[in-house]
């Protein structure tokens, strides 16, 4: 089986493969403390209470923002699961040429988006990502990545209008019956899920007059549901995006790499 591991500046998500097929998924919040044992703990538990086993796992693809987790993930991955890691990053075989002025700026995350969603709809695309940043990625028609943008994220600005204005307070972040709200949790919950529905289609209004095509878009992350819901300009929602893109990653490195210490 494969362990597929995206860890983001907010969660972690954790996605588990045998061959093709998924066979589960989970989400928890991001620790930079979070030590190796701790991540054994929670991965078993998560398991177990799908009728999964860790002994059955033989390889595992990690892509990680926050580079003080690498250390546990490693120890994980050599203590715990007997294996040895894919780090999505400089050197690994992507299939996807990076057309941006420095490709190791562009992060693990992007490029496991991208690669998933070429590999899916096999044509000129921008992929969203409602993850701590919201981030807006090309790839043209040849399958190339060309570069893109990035906004704060969604719960980033949230959070920032609940420390700054010590009048107002955390919502659910869910789009309210209107627009023009008649009280202040509606008129907060107004502001957030339709002014950044509001910034996907300025962001992807302006790309498609840069570029003079109407690529198709699709979204994935955590509020991509909530915020897309809203939006004109994206085609489709995909939750799975970025865990099957690390899935096509693992596969396109079997044969230059070792398979691991278990078999």
């Amino acid at each position: 089986m494969l362990l597929a591991i995206d860890v983001g500046n907010t969660n972690i998500v954790i996605g588990l493969y045998k061959n093709d097929d998924k066979l589960g998924s989970w989400r928890v919040r991001t620790n930079e403390d979070v030590t190796a044992d701790e991540l054994w703990v929670i991965l078993k538990n998560l398991m177990y209470w799908q009728g999964l086993e860790t002994n059955g796992i033989n390889g595992l693809i990690i892509s990680c923002v926050v580079p003080p987790l690498k250390g546990a993930l490693e120890e994980l991955s050599q203590n715990f699961l007997h294996v040895n890691p894919l780090f999505v990053g400089p050197g690994i075989k992507t299939g996807m040429p990076i057309r941006y002025d420095n490709p190791r700026e562009v992060g693990a995350d992007r490029i496991v988006n991208a690669v998933a969603a070429y590999e899916k709809l096999k044509r000129e695309l921008i992929a969203v990502d409602f993850g701590t940043a919201t981030t807006f990625d090309y790839i043209n028609a040849a399958g190339e990545y060309e570069g893109g943008s990035i906004a704060p994220g969604v719960k980033i600005a949230a959070e920032a209008l609940f420390h700054s204005a010590s009048k107002l307070f955390r919502v659910e972040l869910s789009a309210p019956p209107q627009v023009i709200a008649k009280d202040t949790a509606s008129a907060i919950q107004s502001g957030i899920v339709f002014g950044y529905a509001s910034l996907v289609d300025g962001i992807l209004g302006r790309m498609f007059e840069e570029l003079k095509t109407r690529p198709k878009v699709v979204a994935t992350g955590g509020l991509a549901k909530v915020i897309c819901a809203h939006t004109r300009f994206v085609d489709e929602v995909d939750d799975d995006l970025t865990m099957e893109g690390l899935r096509i990653l693992y596969k396109r490195n079997m044969p230059a790499r070792k398979r691991g210490i278990k078999d």
